[in-house]
């Protein structure tokens, strides 16, 4: 494995991210709260592995010109800035929402996960998106 593999890897860590944060919502609402704490955890873990990632990638390599043009282009930088701006804001959310979790201050922990849930599920979901755009199309 060379640097060069980590966006693969990103958006394989993203694809995983995704399953787990759809999987831990239907545990919950399954009221399996255990299996619930274990999936959250792991997308979380799949996260943090994400940002060490993508940190020394972009460390490594730098910044890496979208080459398409056109409507393909206009898409890109809308799901890219979009993704950007959400993806800074998910590690706070996560911190917080987990955070109220282990306080066992569940109504609290539901409502701030109604507002972490569907922004981490986006950020995980455009990852993807960007990466094949980026480097598959």
């Amino acid at each position: 494995m060379t640097v060069r593999d980590l966006p693969t890897i990103n958006a394989s860590l993203n694809a995983l991210c995704t399953i787990l944060l759809l999987y831990g919502v239907s545990l919950i609402r399954k009221g399996r709260r255990e299996q619930h704490k274990k999936v959250m955890l792991a997308a979380f873990a799949t996260s943090i592995i994400f940002l060490v990632c993508y940190l020394v990638y972009h460390y490594e390599v730098g910044s890496v010109p979208y080459q398409g043009q056109g409507l393909l282009r206009t898409i890109y930088f809308s799901i890219l800035i979009s993704h950007v701006v959400l993806a800074a804001t998910v590690p706070v959310l996560a911190v917080l929402t987990l955070w109220r979790a282990f306080q066992k201050r569940f109504d609290q922990h539901r409502r701030i996960a109604k507002i972490t849930f569907p922004i981490w599920l986006y950020v995980s979901v455009t990852g993807v998106i960007v990466y094949l755009m980026l480097y598959v199309l």
